[in-house]
């Protein structure tokens, strides 16, 4: 299937409710119920073709088949590797995550998350597996990619060395949800080397269909304990660490009582009167269960008998302990704050934040502009307005705003790690903006607005996501690779407190085309005279014919580069004038050819600003605009990918074939669309006869 096609597919799909969490998409079309049966009738375990335990599914280089770590692998089921193997015993716990030899420390932190949320673990691992009688050597799981929801099928065959499982693992070995749940997520990202390196928050995302954000303590916003509480109203996963200096620091207890390089969970966050003042707190979770904070406001510490207001259960040896927000921030490095959709929330007692979410591409010479620093493209990138209307409620620090998240997401850049490919540089630019929604903004609006806001940085991570506080208004987000003219996708998500709206700021599609017909008897004596000479005895020209006399003339002129109009596009002038349909062009109808080319050499030549005789991209928009055509990104991206060169740069006969194409197209669709209704129906052969023209 074309592009185009899986693109219109897809957005149906989401359209009528495919992609939730409730209706997740099957990856890769596989039905994990129907292939169970499958296997259950005809008495086989599972085996995955898409994912095969072979050497491509382990990884490329520090992986790759050649590399001396994946020497003696061998593939195993469960059933091979110990006599009563449980998928999940007692629920699933922090010791069901034991790291093997992948550095995807960031997805186990992730992982171990889930342990400590019931809700969001049934989102991802599905009920009803086993190894009991529905045992089929097939599991599947669920997990959220750029936007939606995707059921993931597996066999249960792992990688083993020397009889032990390679990478994920339980402590107690005969249990397997956490390495079935490692193997379906390298198979989503194409193989287990691909989850080499990564960020906490990445996970949290994948398994909440959240947004993570993430704060270095060291340099924490002045309102740090409000945004913590407002994230714990809103039922947000927060996990907390304190950074490792050596490798031997890994899970070294400090004097204190707390783990370095450790996942904690924040699970509460308060203020009491202490001694005549407030005094705040935040309540802290290690998912050992045990080993816990011994400094002030500890289990049983005597700052617990200064308290005038209601006294926190902080007592039990469970793992739960409560320390002063300034001891936080002294001891810990970094927060994560994944702030979850709404759907993800059973709870009635928390305040559901607002979640917006649009799909977009960069895409070479047409919607890949780069940054602001390149200001002769950066008009050219996807635009978005978001409309902030309410301001927030017990707005922090007096400060009167909206809050809301961006995040802008780079899609499967990881599967492309196997074609030497990584991570873009991205970030995003945020201005004020009042004015038309259905309007692409070009280069002049970029140049004499400064931006308003903007992503903490351009970063080569898989998201950039910041938080801002802005007045009440409509403001502009233009999402961006650091460097112009690389392609692409991309997912931006908008989390605020309040309801918003972001739509996309685009070109409505539309045209404005002239009649420029002219009749045999408008035709002047002198072109007459040309037209009997060119067109021979039949009094009629051809294509071929056409394409003769069009290469002649255009020979002759220096201006303009042009490597000749092909048959191809002269056979589409000719159908496009061609009123009778007999596939030549008369005198009038040549005639309207002809003046049409001369408004589309004038408009060429008006565009060309540097005069270098073609056209660039950049260029063949405005040029588009001025030639009656208004087409949205989507639409130019297909024209630049058809009629650019190499360079992004089109000639004189590629830019009219494709005005040529587009007017063709106009105006057949509107011809069999007299009400102006914006849609046509056709039967099968009906469209094989129009895409055939």
């Amino acid at each position: 299937m074309s592009g185009v096609a899986s693109t219109l597919a897809k957005k149906r799909a989401q359209a009528a409710g495919f992609g939730t969490n409730a209706n997740a998409t099957k990856y890769l079309n596989q039905d994990f119920e129907a292939l169970r049966r499958q296997c259950l009738s005809g008495g086989t375990l599972f085996s995955d073709p898409s994912f095969p335990a072979a050497p491509e599914s382990l990884g490329f280089k520090e992986l790759g088949p050649s590399s001396y770590k994946t020497r003696g692998i061998v593939w195993k089921r469960p059933g091979e590797l110990c006599s009563k193997p449980e998928f999940i015993v007692g629920g699933a716990t922090r010791t069901d995550i034991c790291q093997g030899a992948l550095g995807d420390c960031w997805l186990l932190a992730a992982i171990a998350s889930l342990t400590l949320n019931e809700d969001v673990l049934a989102r991802v691992v599905p009920a009803g597996q086993s190894f009991g009688d529905s045992y089929a050597g097939i599991f599947h799981f669920q997990f959220w990619q750029f936007g939606e929801w995707v059921d993931v099928v597996i066999d249960d065959r792992l990688p083993v060395k020397d009889g032990k499982l390679v990478f994920v693992h339980s402590a107690e070995g005969n249990e397997f949800w956490s390495a079935l749940l490692e193997k379906a997520y390298a198979k989503v990202n194409g193989c287990y080397e691909a989850l080499s390196g990564g960020s906490t928050s990445e996970g949290f995302e994948d398994f909440t269909g959240g947004i993570a954000e993430s704060y270095e303590l060291s340099k924490a916003p002045s309102n740090m304990f409000q945004i913590i509480q407002k994230a714990l109203e809103a039922g947000a996963l927060l996990g907390c660490s304190i950074d490792i200096t050596s490798a031997s620091d890994s899970e070294a207890v400090t004097r204190q009582k707390l783990v370095k390089g450790h996942a904690y969970s924040l699970t509460g966050a308060t203020e009491v009167n202490y001694r005549g003042r407030k005094e705040k707190l935040v309540r802290m979770r290690n998912p050992w269960g045990q080993v816990e904070w011994t400094g002030a406001w500890s289990d049983g510490s005597s700052e617990w008998n200064n308290i005038s207001s209601e006294r926190p259960n902080a007592s039990a040896e469970d793992g739960e302990f409560w320390m002063s927000f300034s001891d936080f921030l002294s001891h810990y490095s970094r927060i994560e704050i994944c702030t979850l959709t709404p759907d993800a929330i059973t709870s009635d007692s928390v305040k559901h934040w607002a979640v917006t979410n649009h799909d977009g591409t960069w895409r070479r010479g047409s919607t890949a502009g780069g940054c602001r620093n390149n200001a002769y493209t950066f008009w050219m990138n996807p635009q978005y307005v978001i409309k902030l209307d309410e301001e927030d409620d017990d707005p922090d620090d007096n400060e009167v705003g909206c809050s809301f998240v961006v995040g802008l997401i780079q899609k499967n850049r990881r599967r492309l790690r196997k074609a030497g490919e990584d991570m873009h540089t991205i970030g995003f630019a945020i201005y004020e903006f009042q004015g038309q929604r259905d309007v692409h903004l070009d280069k002049n609006f970029f140049l004499t607005h400064a931006q308003k806001a903007r992503s903490e940085t351009f970063v080569n991570l898989r998201e950039v996501c910041t938080r801002f506080k802005l007045p009440p208004g409509e403001y502009l987000v233009v999402p961006s690779t650091f460097e112009p003219n690389k392609d692409g996708d991309f997912c931006l998500r908008v989390f605020s407190e309040k309801q918003t709206e972001t739509l996309p700021c685009d070109d409505p599609v539309d045209a404005e085309l002239p009649d420029e017909t002219v009749s045999d008897s408008e035709v002047d004596s002198g072109f007459r005279g040309m037209f009997v000479k060119l067109a021979g005895a039949d009094m009629e020209i051809s294509a071929a014919e056409l394409t003769t006399i069009l290469n002649k003339i255009i020979a002759k002129r220096t201006d303009i580069k042009t490597d000749g109009f092909s048959l191809e596009t002269c056979r589409i002038m000719v159908n496009l004038m061609d009123d009778n349909g007999n596939g030549k062009l008369g005198l009038g109808e040549f005639a309207t050819l002809w003046k049409k080319i001369q408004r589309y050499l004038g408009i060429y030549k008006k565009n060309d600003m540097d005069n270098s005789g073609t056209m660039s991209t950049p260029e063949l928009r405005l040029a588009l605009k001025e030639a009656g055509f208004t087409l949205n990104n989507t639409i130019f991206q297909l024209l630049v990918a058809r009629y650019a060169e190499t360079d992004m740069t089109l000639d004189f006969d590629n830019f009219v074939a494709c005005l040529m194409r587009l007017e063709m197209m106009f105006r057949v669709f509107k011809k069999l669309d007299p009400h102006h209704s914006g849609f046509i129906e056709l039967d099968f052969v009906q469209w094989l006869n129009f895409t055939m023209i």
